[in-house]
């Protein structure tokens, strides 16, 4: 019997791909069912990030105004009306778009577009319109507040709730994020984090007999990842455990203020700054570590988390967490299970949670066991993108009930 053609889907996103994106790319690399074709206005980390095809967009020129040489004449020359009280420029027939997207899906026989970021699905959406097919969004964090501030920006993200078949959110704090933005219930879907737990293998965490703990970090270096907080909480607890190392790991536009604020606290030998890491490095970072830390904060501009990738990693090789109730961490992270969670930028109470862990051994290893335990039954990467493909099965039969047309 004839194989039946897997359904072509686009994976469309401004960057291909950012160093912080890996849990995009689990996603385009593992899908099963599909026939994926990325396309992206441009390229970062394709050594990190290996894929085929990846299709780069082609940004348009903008078409010049065709002048009516007669009127033009007339009012300038003969009743010497300048400028002219009509319109006399005339665009060449469109449309025209910003980017060659609508051929290549022509060309790429695409059956599916899966936009990733809402941002980008308001931008992206005059030509997915001119093309016709159906296509779905998700929302990772910051696109749920970026933009919204803007003229006419809610207006147009009401028009991709409305033509999307799904839209889908990290978490279901972004979820109610994106439902009150004006996304139909109906509509929404969770997109969990994917997870290839056998890169991450486990081991429980025992106390250091000698003292010397080491705490870990990763993340970009940005307003909403707490890290002034960590800082704060650290020069708390450090007379209590002198032995004690913080290891922070990535790079991001806070680097100098964090390490001036680190200096300024005393905290020059305690906090050591990796900068960014590929996966084995991490992974051995997380190995030799006791404790991770991810205590993020709502910032001024409403940016705000999903579930961070790196969290639920470092839970998967048995790591605890000591975080904030922030987001969709607490979707993660069972405060009293698997971990502590306490109230955003709030330096004492991080201290204080983190003294409970490391004062007391027992519960160190009962947090480890249980924080592998809840990610590999809540995040694996084969059912979150057995999940995923779920998602674009129902778009794709959304699509054939209405003859193929967007709603």
């Amino acid at each position: 019997m004839e194989a039946v053609p897997k359904p072509r889907l686009a994976s469309l996103c401004g960057t291909y791909l950012k160093p912080e994106m890996q849990s995009i790319y689990r996603q385009v690399s593992n899908l099963q069912d599909f026939h994926n074709t990325v396309i992206c206005e441009q390229t970062q980390c394709l050594k990190q990030f290996p894929y085929e095809p990846v299709i780069t967009l082609t940004k348009q020129l903008s078409p010049r105004p065709r002048g009516n040489f007669l009127l033009r004449f007339w009012f300038k020359y003969i009743i010497r009306q300048w400028p002219p009280p009509i319109e006399i420029n005339k665009l060449p027939p469109g449309p025209h778009f910003l980017y060659d997207l609508v051929p290549i899906l022509l060309r790429e026989r695409i059956d599916l577009v899966h936009v990733y970021y809402g941002h980008k699905a308001v931008k992206y959406l005059p030509m997915l319109e001119h093309w016709g097919g159906p296509f779905v969004v998700s929302f990772h964090g910051v696109d749920v507040s970026k933009f919204c501030e803007e003229p006419g920006y809610r207006e147009a993200l009401g028009r991709v709730f409305a033509k999307a078949k799904i839209v889908m959110a990290r978490s279901h704090s972004l979820m109610a994020e994106v439902r009150a933005l004006g996304c139909p219930e109906e509509k929404l879907r969770l997109n969990r984090t994917p997870i290839p737990l056998d890169a991450f293998p486990s081991a429980l965490r025992s106390a250091p007999s000698d003292g010397a703990w080491r705490l870990v970090q990763a993340s970009r270096l940005i307003p909403k990842k707490g890290l002034f907080t960590t800082l704060e909480a650290l020069a708390l607890i450090v007379p209590r455990f002198p032995k004690l190392k913080f290891i922070l790991c990535g790079d991001g536009p806070s680097k100098a203020e964090f390490l001036a604020r680190r200096d300024v606290l005393g905290l020059t030998q305690v906090v050591e700054l990796r900068g960014w890491l590929n996966q084995p490095e991490l992974l051995a970072e997380y190995q030799r570590s006791h404790l991770f830390l991810h205590p993020s904060e709502m910032t001024d501009s409403s940016d705000q988390e999903g579930i961070p990738n790196s969290m639920l990693e470092a839970m998967a090789t048995g790591l605890p967490v000591v975080a904030t109730r922030h987001g969709g961490i607490p979707e993660a992270v069972t405060s009293g299970r698997d971990g502590l969670l306490v109230p955003e930028k709030n330096s004492a109470a991080l201290a204080e949670a983190l003294t409970m862990i490391l004062s007391d051994p027992a519960t160190l290893e009962t947090y480890s066991r249980e924080a592998a335990a809840s990610v590999r039954q809540n995040f694996g990467l084969t059912q979150q993108v057995a999940n995923l493909e779920s998602c674009y099965r129902e778009a794709l039969r959304g699509a054939d009930s209405n003859g193929g047309e967007s709603n």
